[in-house]
């Protein structure tokens, strides 16, 4: 049977697919618009299969709160144009307001979710039928708490959502905090919430380059006690090449060694631990300073950390929890 335009605008404005596709499924279901919608499905489904192995890397992400309860969702797909595509963009806002309007907890419950009768799940399988390009939930982050902001980032690549101790937070004031973990990708909201094994790692690390640090500043004494330039001397590959550019003597190049394998061993053997402990402790501190939100320095006031500008927001006033997604490599 002929398929007429009322039929094939009835169906595109149900599915969004392209014209020639509607007209095929109208035809092969002979007018039947339910098979028809079934057939675009399962279109969909196919070209998701084929799709498996693409990366992607594109798409949009967007962030919205209500009250207690904040999510951030990260529709994505393989380019930039269908990122930027008014509809993709209508579809991840869809899928978010459904998500924060039913308080959905996870991204399992966000697949199986409905709207209008079909599963989020099956809305992004329709997508990529759609577009042609795989498309994939990649993030779906949530906060609940007695007050949460929520900021997305000009060009819908990155957002955050950030949860306070206090009811009915300035809303200013709670998008600062949000743009604040958007521009400073902090690790965790405060020093209680780093976890003890990157705590450990970082204070290993701050104890080895101390003693690396201390080692070093006694060689270099000594090179120069010896009449040596500490500079020609900073590595092997460099005693070599300063060497072969008449910098230095062979002579001048073995005495150079022997000065930094004897002091080296020496300094290392006799470091003083509380010394080292100290420095260590300080550099440790100075990670937590600028990895912890509440210790960050303010980004609109580098007079005042985070914790210090929600205080004088209101008295008691903490953030307790963020969430942070970014398209874009940090």
């Amino acid at each position: 049977m002929a398929v007429t335009m009322a039929e094939i605008t009835k169906l595109r404005a149900l599915t969004s697919a392209g014209l020639m596709d509607c007209k095929k499924a109208l035809a092969e279901t002979n007018g039947d618009i339910e098979a028809a919608v079934e057939i675009l499905r399962k279109k969909g489904q196919a070209v998701a299969a084929k799709r498996e192995d693409r990366q992607a890397a594109e798409g949009c992400v967007i962030a919205k709160n209500d009250g207690g309860f904040a999510a951030v969702l990260a529709l994505n797909c393989e380019t930039d144009f269908v990122a930027k595509n008014a509809g993709f963009v209508e579809l991840t806002n869809k899928i978010l307001d459904a998500a924060i309007a039913n308080r959905v907890a996870n991204l399992d419950a966000l697949k199986a979710l409905e709207i209008d009768g079909r599963t989020v799940a099956d809305l992004v399988v329709e997508e990529t039928g759609k577009t042609g390009e795989k498309t994939e939930i990649s993030a779906y982050e949530v906060i609940e708490a007695p007050s949460t902001t929520s900021y997305t980032h000009f060009g819908n690549k990155l957002a955050t959502i950030v949860g306070f101790n206090l009811e009915n937070v300035d809303y200013q004031a709670g998008r600062n905090v949000a743009m604040q973990v958007a521009s400073m990708n902090p690790l965790a909201v405060d020093r209680a919430s780093v976890p003890a094994s990157v705590l450990e790692s970082e204070k290993a690390i701050a104890i080895e380059k101390t003693k690396d640090e201390q080692v070093r500043k006694a060689v270099e004494a000594a090179l120069k006690k010896a009449g040596l330039n500490p500079n020609h001397f900073d590595s092997e590959d460099h005693i070599e090449s300063n060497m072969a550019k008449g910098w230095i003597s062979e002579e001048e190049a073995a005495k150079g060694r022997a000065i930094m394998a004897e002091v080296s061993e020496q300094k290392r053997a006799n470091l003083p631990a509380a010394m080292i402990e100290n420095i260590a402790n300080g550099r440790v501190n100075k990670f937590c300073k600028e990895s912890c939100l509440m210790e960050q320095e303010f980004i609109n006031d580098a007079k005042l950390t985070i914790g210090q500008y929600l205080e004088s927001v209101a008295k008691g006033l903490v953030a307790t929890a963020f969430k942070r997604v970014n398209l874009n490599q940090d």
